[in-house]
């Protein structure tokens, strides 16, 4: 964190990410990314929020990573609900890789069995509209 305050003094706004170096971790980059607070559905969060995870994945493609490990962004402290929040981050992360190709692996890193339940149900649900389509 200290990098990022150095490299970002300005900080992060929401609905985007910066990159810093991982320090002593086995990963060779961190990306933060800042979601929305949630506020009812009616203030622009989804779109912030698609968008933090579109750059998060853009910086993981300009900084060379094959693989990259995401968080429920906005979900804990800032209430977003995981059912929607899930459905927001698949789909972001799903167009993103359709058009890009890259990285090669998005995981997305759950908390919980309320967690992957959402994320598991949002993604049966997008996929199977995209078999629709």
């Amino acid at each position: 964190m200290a990098e990022t305050a150095v490299r970002y003094p300005q900080g992060c706004e929401i609905g985007s990410a910066v990159v810093s170096t991982a320090g002593t971790m086995s990963a060779r980059h961190v990306i933060h990314a800042v979601g929305p607070i949630w506020q009812g559905g009616n203030a622009g969060e989804a779109e912030l929020l698609a968008n933090a995870y579109r750059r998060s994945l853009e910086l993981s493609v300009e900084h060379g990573c094959t693989s990259v490990a995401m968080p429920a962004l906005s979900t804990g402290v800032y209430g977003y609900p995981m059912d929607l929040a899930s459905r927001v981050a698949l789909t972001a992360a799903l167009a993103f890789l359709k058009h890009q190709g890259r990285p090669e692996l998005v995981r997305f890193v759950l908390f919980g069995p309320g967690a992957y339940g959402a994320f598991a149900a949002a993604l049966e649900e997008i996929a199977t509209e995209m078999l629709r389509e």
